[in-house]
């Protein structure tokens, strides 16, 4: 099909005008035809795959924490929300009426930025949560001795978290050394996918963030400290389904047809 197999003139994608013209169907007809078979010439979604020499490894760990935890243990995945940008509108917004979304300004003064650092108990949904300025190995550390203080002693902690630099910082491992219930487990390089508290960042930024109007860096913090405590009064896990063979044979069909074997 032209549409998958060739690109217009002078553009990056086809556009229904542009296929019609080439085609000699109406517009209208193409675009029947591109919903029939789910395509959106007009959208792209980004990836990037994973070069981890322990890539399958990690996988395995990873769900095997999410799918059969182990016992007297809580699995928390872990992450930092970084760069928070305390936003206010250079006008006030006009407020939603019948017929008539809420219009927004789109330009905003910035008020500096602070770093949501969050822990999800996979099995319950609970948070453990801190807002800090900063984001370094210092500011981590802290993070986890604050998990410390949350977690009952008799447990084991199994924490799920990225590759970033400050996870792996001799500050943090001395800690981690002193503390030898807390066990990393780290994901696969660019494979932000599958750290479930990745799509409690995504709850934040739809349910706060997105339509954010704060003055201050304290005023974002106290909103976010309070979007985690009602989070944490009707807290939802996000079950975990794919196994890890499942995972891998997608990726490899995704492989495949991104490197023509699916024709």
């Amino acid at each position: 099909m032209a549409t998958l197999e060739s690109t217009p003139a002078n553009a990056t994608h086809w556009s229904r005008a542009k296929m019609a013209e080439r085609s000699g169907l109406s517009a209208s007809t193409i675009g029947r035809i591109w919903k029939a078979f789910g395509l959106k010439p007009h959208r792209t979604d980004g990836f990037k795959l994973s070069n981890d020499p322990l890539f399958v490894e990690k996988v395995y760990d990873i769900v095997g924490l999410y799918l059969d935890p182990p016992e007297s243990a809580v699995v928390l995945s872990v992450d930092e929300k970084s760069q928070v940008q305390a936003l206010s509108r250079s006008q006030p917004a006009f407020p939603m009426m019948p017929g008539m979304p809420e219009k927004r300004t789109h330009d905003y003064f910035r008020h500096g930025t602070t770093s949501l650092f969050a822990a999800m108990n996979v099995e319950d949904g609970t948070v453990i949560a801190s807002t800090h300025r900063r984001h370094r190995a210092t500011e981590f550390k802290k993070f986890l001795a604050k998990i410390d203080q949350n977690v009952p002693d008799h447990l084991d902690v199994h924490v799920i978290c990225d590759n970033y630099g400050t996870h792996k910082h001799p500050t943090v491992n001395t800690w981690l050394a002193k503390h030898p219930r807390f066990h990393m487990h780290f994901t696969p390089t660019y494979s932000s996918w599958i750290n479930q508290v990745e799509r409690l960042f995504a709850e934040v930024t739809r349910d706060l963030l997105q339509r954010s109007d704060h003055r201050s860096v304290q005023a974002l913090e106290k909103d976010l400290r309070e979007w985690i405590k009602a989070w944490n009064e009707n807290p939802k896990p996000f079950i975990w389904t794919k196994t890890a063979d499942q995972i891998l044979e997608s990726l490899g069909r995704l492989l495949q047809r991104t490197n023509g074997g699916g024709h």
